[in-house]
């Protein structure tokens, strides 16, 4: 354990991914605040990582409440040295039964959400001038739209392009903008008995990832790369192309 007055911020929590990269982060020593929209849903994957992590409640695609959460954080541990934007939305429908208000969800989570949680962090880290990292989860929506995806799709790919640009304008101002393509399916203990070893990508793997991204040194930063595991055969659509991060 490397002992730290570091705090990470991981917005879209669930018990998968979300959950892992906060005890990455608290297991590092870090003060750990997870977001998640519904404040029962966090509390308890708080809870479970003890005192290091705090559970808040934020929808990560309302301004005022993605401004509020960050005051928070600020105000009760210290400014985000890390944040982590892992919120996605499901969205698989026939393109001619999509209505307006199905795709713009799945714009708002995927990519709207991402924007303003980059602002708000951004802003504190580039006034305070003590720079940072902030990491995006992407999966294989974000390079290639599937028949039914285009919601998920849209979304992802906004966020990508979103990234591409910002890293230009903040990595010379010390924060460190870093985009993770998920290609495959996430673990979890129901599912990972079904097709042997290996077959689904761990989260707890995903996070080590995310770790080692926020320690890079900075004359060699990542600004995208894509995780799968090695025994993923081609051609599925995966549940995290469905939105399905946790």
């Amino acid at each position: 354990m490397t002992s730290t007055s570091e705090t990470a911020v991981v917005v879209g929590v669930g018990p998968r991914l979300g959950a892992a990269i906060g005890r990455r982060f608290a297991g590092a020593g870090m003060s750990v605040a997870l977001a998640s929209r519904s404040l029962a849903n966090v509390a308890p994957l708080a809870a479970a990582i003890g005192e290091p992590a705090r559970a808040y409640a934020c929808d990560a695609t309302d301004e005022a409440q993605v401004d509020d959460l960050f005051a928070k954080v600020e105000s009760e541990l210290s400014v985000p040295a890390v944040v982590v934007y892992n919120a996605a939305a499901f969205s698989r429908k026939p393109f001619l039964e999509t209505t307006m208000a199905e795709f713009e969800a799945s714009w708002r989570a995927g990519c709207l959400g991402g924007f303003l949680v980059a602002r708000a962090a951004a802003r504190m880290m580039v006034s305070r001038e003590v720079g940072g990292t902030l990491i995006f989860t992407g999966n294989t929506a974000s390079v290639r739209g599937g028949a039914h995806f285009h919601g998920t799709a849209a979304g992802k790919f906004g966020l990508r392009g979103l990234l591409q640009s910002i890293s230009r304008e903040l990595q010379p101002r010390g924060v460190h903008v870093a985009h993770v393509i998920v290609d495959g399916m996430i673990a979890d203990d129901q599912r990972r008995p079904s097709r042997g070893p290996d077959a689904f990508i761990e989260p707890e793997a995903i996070a080590e990832t995310y770790y080692q991204i926020h320690r890079q040194p900075r004359s060699a930063w990542t600004t995208e790369m894509d995780l799968r595991t090695w025994v993923e055969p081609s051609g599925e659509i995966s549940d995290i192309v469905r939105g399905r991060n946790g």
